[in-house]
C-alpha cells in the first residue's frame, strides 16, 4: 500500500540554513563528564536510571519477602514497609521509566534518527541530567535522614501524607520527596524542550514528519505530554510543600491529631488527587508510547516487513495523546464523584482503548507473513504485545465504574497496573537494549544469554501477576503488610502470596545475567559491523560505529523514503535504507 512517495535526489529540497559548528570537547571531563553530547548524555540518563532501578527492584524483594513470608523477617516493620512501597512505586514511574525512555533513548535515538548532528541546545540538555541526577541524590538522601523516606504511598495523598502518624510525614522524609520531584520536573523540562525543538526543527533535507520513525513519533508525543502534564505534578508539590513547610491549607481540611487540633482548615484533599492524576494518567502515556514507537521498529526490522499502516499508527500515537489528558478521574471513582462525571470518565477511558487497539491489530498485520526472526530483540517485543494486551484487558475492567469500586484498593489493581506499566514497558526496554547496543558499543550482546534472560523474565512475570489478580478478586486489599486471620481471606493465599514472592525472588536474580551479558560483551562479544540487523533507519547508516561526534561525518544524510522499506523487489538487498536513493518506484514506500 503505497502511502508516501519516494523522492529522487534532484527532488530533495535544499538546506535552509547553514550547519552550526558543535562544541568540541578539550578534556576527559568535557568529553564523559559534563558532556554535550547527546549520545553521552543518553548513557548517563541510562547508567543513573538503571542504577537507581535496581535500588527499586531491591525494594521489591523486600517487599515480597514481607507478603510471602509474614512475621519471619523482624526488620521489616509496618512502618518500613509503607517506605520500600513509596520508594518502589515512584521511583520505577518517574526516576526509572520516564527518564530512561526521554532522558536515554530520546537523547541517543532523535538525533540519530532525525539526521541531526546533536540536539538543539547541547549545553541545556547538559544541564537537564545533571538535574535529573540532582533529583536521584536528592530521592536517595531521603533513606539517610532520621525517620526515614516518606511511606505515605507513591501518590503522596494528604492529609496523611504530611503528618505525624505516616513514615516521613513530619520529617524530612516528605520533604526530600517533593524537593526531589520538583527538581525532577525542571530538568525534564529543559530535556523536553530540546526533544521537541530538534523533532521539529533539526530534521535533515528530505526527512519530513511522515518519514520519522514510529520511535521518534512515540518519544515526541510522549514528550509533549509531560511538558503539559508536569507543571500539574510540580505545583502540587509546591503547594504540599507550603502545607508542610509554612502551614497553609491548599489540601489539609481542618484536623484533630491525638486529640489535639492542627492549624489547617479549608484544605481540599480532593484537589491534590486531581492535580496528581491529571499528570498521573498521561504519565501512563508517557512511558506507554515511546514503547508503542519502539516496539513498531523492532517488529517491522525482525520480521522483514513494513509496518501495516503507518499513517494510522501515526495518528493512533498522536490520539492517544491527546485523549489521555481526559481520563485522570478513572483513578478517583472511589472519592465521591457525582455518578455522570463517572460514567464521562468510563466513556473516555473505553475509547482510549480503540486507537491502542488499532495499534496492537497493526502489529499483528505486520508480522502476519513477515520473515520473522525470533532473535532476542523480536522476543522481547513479541513478549510486549501479549503483556500489554492482557494489562489493557484488566482495564477494561477497572474503567467501569461499577466494577473498579469494589477492586479499587484489593491486589487485583497492583496487578494491572504492573502489567501495564511495569512488566510491559521494561519488556520493551529491555528488547530495546539489545537491539541497539550493537550500534552503541560496536559488539553484539550474546545471544544464549538473551534468550534465557527473556524466558525468565516473561514467564517468571506471568507467575508473579496472574495469580495476583485473582488474590485481589477474592478481596485482598492492597498497601496491608500482613493479613492476620481475616474471615473472608480463604488459605490459598497465603499459599499464593508465598508462591508469587518465590517467583519474583527468580525473575529478580535473572536480571544479574543480563547485566553480566552487558558488561561481558562490552570486550568479549561478536563485532556488530555497522548494519547488524539491516535496518533501514539513518542510526545504522553512520560511517562510524559507535558514530562519533557529530554523527555522520562531513555531510548530513539526504533522506528519499519512509523508514519501512524492507522485502523490496528488485533491491540489492532484502531492505532500502532511508537514505538510499533508488530504486524510487519500489512500490513499498508509503
Amino acid at each position: 500500500m503505497v502511502e508516501i512517495e519516494s523522492t529522487s535526489p534532484a527532488s530533495v529540497p535544499p538546506a535552509e540554513v547553514e550547519e552550526v559548528e558543535l562544541y568540541h570537547a578539550t578534556n576527559f571531563w568535557t568529553k564523559y563528564v559534563f558532556s554535550q553530547d547527546a549520545k553521552i548524555i543518553a548513557i548517563q540518563y541510562s547508567g543513573v536510571a538503571i542504577s537507581i532501578g535496581l535500588v527499586a527492584l531491591v525494594l521489591s524483594s523486600l517487599i515480597r519477602l514481607q507478603l510471602g513470608f509474614p512475621e519471619m523477617f523482624d526488620f521489616i516493620t509496618p512502618e518500613s514497609y509503607y517506605q520500600f512501597v513509596t520508594m518502589h512505586g515512584m521511583i520505577m514511574v518517574v526516576y526509572l521509566l520516564t527518564a530512561l525512555f526521554l532522558g536515554g533513548f530520546g537523547n541517543y535515538l532523535i538525533p540519530l534518527m532525525v539526521g541531526a548532528r546533536d540536539m538543539a541546545f547541547p549545553y541545556v540538555n547538559m544541564l537537564s541530567f545533571w538535574i535529573y541526577f540532582l533529583a536521584v541524590l536528592v530521592l536517595v538522601a531521603s533513606f539517610f535522614v532520621p525517620g526515614g523516606p516518606t511511606g505515605a504511598g507513591w501518590t503522596l495523598y494528604p492529609p496523611q501524607a504530611i503528618l505525624s502518624g505516616t513514615p516521613g510525614g513530619t520529617g524530612l522524609g516528605i520533604i526530600l520527596m517533593l524537593v526531589s520531584l520538583a527538581l525532577f520536573i525542571v530538568g525534564f523540562t529543559m530535556g523536553g524542550l530540546n526533544y521537541v525543538v530538534t523533532v521539529l526543527q533539526g530534521r535533515t533535507r528530505g526527512m519530513t514528519m511522515m518519514r520519522l520513525p514510529l520511535t521518534v513519533w512515540g518519544i515526541f508525543t510522549a514528550t509533549v505530554l509531560a511538558l503539559l502534564a508536569f507543571p500539574a505534578l510540580l505545583v502540587a508539590t509546591v503547594m504540599m510543600l507550603f502545607d508542610r513547610l509554612l502551614e497553609t491549607s491548599f489540601f489539609m481540611p481542618s484536623l484533630v491529631e491525638f486529640g489535639d487540633q492542627l492549624s489547617y482548615g479549608g484544605g481540599s484533599p480532593i484537589l491534590f488527587q486531581h492535580l496528581f492524576w491529571f499528570f498521573g494518567h498521561p504519565e501512563v502515556y508517557i512511558v506507554a508510547l515511546p514503547a508503542f514507537g519502539i516496539v513498531s521498529d523492532l517488529i517491522s526490522t525482525h520480521a522483514r516487513k513494513n509496518i501495516f499502516g503507518y499513517r494510522m499508527m501515526v495518528w493512533a500515537i498522536v490520539g492517544i495523546g491527546a485523549l489521555s489528558f481526559i481520563v485522570w478521574a478513572h483513578h478517583m471513582y472511589v472519592s465521591g464523584m457525582h455518578p455522570y462525571f463517572g460514567f464521562f470518565f468510563a466513556t473516555t477511558t473505553l475509547i482510549i482503548a480503540v486507537p491502542t487497539a488499532l495499534k496492537v491489530y497493526n502489529w499483528i498485520l505486520t508480522l502476519w507473513n513477515g520473515n520473522i526472526h525470533l532473535n532476542t530483540p523480536m522476543l522481547f517485543s513479541l513478549g510486549f504485545i501479549v503483556t500489554f494486551l492482557n494489562g489493557g484487558l484488566t482495564g477494561l475492567f477497572l474503567g467501569n465504574v461499577i466494577v473498579d469500586i469494589p477492586l479499587s484498593d484489593t491486589m487485583f489493581v497492583v496487578a494491572h497496573f504492573h502489567m501495564v506499566m511495569g512488566v510491559a514497558p521494561i519488556l520493551v526496554v529491555l528488547g530495546a537494549i539489545y537491539h541497539w547496543y550493537p550500534k552503541i558499543t560496536g559488539r553484539m550482546l550474546d545471544e544464549g544469554f538473551g534468550k534465557i534472560h527473556f524466558w525468565v523474565t516473561f514467564v517468571g512475570s506471568y507467575l508473579i501477576f496472574f495469580p495476583m489478580h485473582y488474590v485481589g478478586l477474592v478481596g485482598v486489599p492492597r498497601r496491608y503488610p500482613e493479613l492476620g486471620d481475616a474471615a473472608f481471606i480463604p488459605d490459598s493465599v497465603a499459599t499464593l502470596n508465598s508462591f508469587i514472592s518465590i517467583a519474583a525472588f527468580i525473575v529478580g536474580i535473572a536480571q544479574i545475567l543480563f547485566l553480566y551479558n552487558l558488561f561481558w560483551s562490552l570486550r568479549n562479544g561478536r563485532l556488530a559491523g555497522a548494519n547488524p540487523w539491516r535496518a533501514t533507519t539513518l542510526e545504522w547508516q553512520t560511517p562510524e560505529t559507535p558514530p562519533g561526534h557529530g554523527n555522520f561525518g562531513p555531510e548530513l544524510p539526504l533522506v528519499y523514503r519512509w523508514p519501512y522499506d524492507y522485502s523490496v523487489p528488485g533491491a540489492s538487498e532484502d531492505f532500502l535504507a532511508q537514505n538510499d536513493p533508488g530504486p524510487i518506484d519500489s512500490g513499498n514506500s508509503p
